[in-house]
């Protein structure tokens, strides 16, 4: 290397293309050259000595599939229709043709883990009463009983002991568990189907107003449950599920 710098005029860039290697090794080099050093020297970087750097990463990439098979294994659905149910919120776009200081609607869903059975409604506010209203009419269309209510943190959901949802889970002997703080990606089921909602039901349709929009909610869901296939459950609707759960076929 030395020599053809200085014998055949060759530029650093080119060595650096010849060698493969950086260009302040070429200058470290050159300047040895220089100084008539043409000792051996035993690279300093672990890397390129040893391969102590490519069993860390191994290790390291082991450890990456360890724990995302671990998360893959928690993805469980329950064992029984009313096990746990997810609840989440969404505030609503405006229409076309609103103003901005218009009040916002919500959407309150509540779904079933282990059939997948989704629950829906639009209310006027975020309000621990409009978690109430919601609640009552889940209870009142759902068939069977529910034991325990996952959600965020969100007030709508947790309060103290006067607070109206929380006071209607216990009147019905329902659980009330909640996501970890700020990490509300936990309440995984009930996001998706928030994002179902939004891309198959509200984005894909023309509302005329907001009393519209509440009977396509109404027509969505029930297609939801009754015609959409689940992967989650062998391709069979929430419908075809609860069916399988209660009347089992006898072979």
């Amino acid at each position: 290397m030395y020599d053809d710098y200085h014998t055949n005029h060759i530029r650093v860039c080119d060595l650096v293309r010849k060698y493969r290697v950086s260009a302040p090794t070429i200058y470290k080099i050159l300047h040895r050259g220089r100084q008539r050093d043409f000792s051996v020297h035993r690279s300093t970087n672990a890397r390129f000595r040893t391969i102590q750097y490519g069993l860390k990463r191994l290790a390291k990439v082991e450890r990456e599939l360890e724990e995302r098979l671990k998360k893959q294994a928690q993805r469980y659905n329950k064992q029984y229709p009313g096990e746990m149910a997810h609840f989440d919120t969404k505030r609503l776009p405006l229409l076309e043709g609103e103003t901005p200081h218009a009040a916002r609607e919500y959407l309150f869903i509540g779904i079933d883990d282990f059939s997948r059975e989704l629950y829906a409604a639009i209310m006027p506010d975020k309000t621990q009463y409009s978690a109430e209203a919601f609640l009552k009419q889940m209870l009142e269309e759902c068939p069977y009983t529910i034991e325990t209510a996952y959600s965020d943190n969100g007030l709508e959901y947790r309060g103290n002991k006067d607070h109206a949802f929380r006071r209607l889970c216990a009147e019905h002997h329902i659980e009330q568990r909640f996501t970890k703080v700020r990490t509300p990606r936990t309440n995984g089921k009930a996001e998706r189907v928030i994002r179902t909602l939004m891309q198959m039901w509200h984005r894909k349709t023309i509302f005329k107003h907001r009393a519209h929009r509440k009977v396509e909610l109404i027509r969505f869901v029930n297609w939801y449950n009754t015609v959409k296939p689940h992967a989650s459950l062998n391709n069979q609707t929430p419908l075809e599920t609860l069916i399988n759960y209660f009347y089992p076929t006898e072979l």
